[in-house]
């Protein structure tokens, strides 16, 4: 069941110590404002739910994963200060993806695009199939993936960062994502995905919750100036989101 609401859908529920949070977009599960909003709120809250250890962080319907940011909501911003709230939607997900007291999962089931890649990334592992390419296309609507990229370079590095996205046209297959870090575990079909999946988060679940806390945030470590780094970053970025190229680029895309 995919969703048809224009604002996107969020659902959580809660099995044991996982809580499964799905998000949901008829545009290719892309993300506008309120829903990342809605999804920062809800990491943040049940960072705090003592039942839990684990989140896995999932999507809806067997296509895309994430296509990044609405280009809809996007061409609406008018004003630095309307840009620069637009990416700081990001920039809260990711900070509270990082700073989360539970182990993130993430199950990535199709293609993979922008602020996607960087939903995968502050993810603490991923599981995912063969049908998950990504790709970093920013640079060729004119902004770049300013505020994305601390969490893309922290698990690929930076070369593989540069080689990701001054391609911005180009797929890289999920093998690709695997051995670059982005990508914990990847199957050939979304069905066996799925059985290790549950086999491997119940399994992480019953372990002692106060290690895996102590645990992520050594994994974290060096991170904390990220509050005011990705608001300067999404502040830039808003600011290239006004240019005449960006305007033209991403009209070419509006239905």
């Amino acid at each position: 069941m995919v969703t048809t609401r224009k604002n996107g859908s969020l659902y959580t529920r809660i099995n044991g110590k996982v809580a499964e949070v799905e998000f949901g977009h008829p545009a290719s599960n892309s993300f506008v404002s309120e829903l990342l909003e809605r999804l920062t709120n809800t990491i943040d809250e049940l960072s705090e739910n003592d039942g839990i250890s684990v989140i896995l962080l999932k999507s809806e319907g067997e296509k895309a994963f994430c296509a990044g940011a609405s280009f809809d909501e996007l061409l609406e911003v008018t004003t630095l200060e309307e840009g620069k709230a637009f990416f700081s939607g990001f920039a809260h997900v990711i900070n509270a993806m990082r700073k989360c007291k539970k182990i993130i999962i993430g199950r990535v089931h199709g293609k993979t695009v922008g602020g996607g890649v960087g939903l995968a990334a502050a993810c603490d592992y991923v599981f995912a199939n063969v049908d998950s390419s990504i790709k970093l296309s920013e640079l060729s609507i004119g902004i770049a993936p300013l505020v994305i990229a601390p969490a893309v370079e922290r698990k690929i590095g930076k070369a593989a960062l540069a080689e990701l996205s001054l391609a911005p046209t180009d797929w890289k297959n999920a093998y690709w994502a695997q051995e670059k870090g982005l990508f914990s575990k990847v199957y050939e079909t979304a069905q066996e995905m799925d059985k290790e999946l549950e086999f491997y988060i119940h399994k992480l679940a019953s372990y002692h919750p106060d290690a895996l806390t102590e645990w992520k945030t050594v994994l974290w470590e060096g991170t904390d100036h990220w509050d005011v780094l990705l608001k300067e970053r999404a502040a830039i970025t808003g600011k290239l989101a006004l240019s005449e190229f960006t305007r033209n680029a991403l009209s070419k895309f509006k239905k």
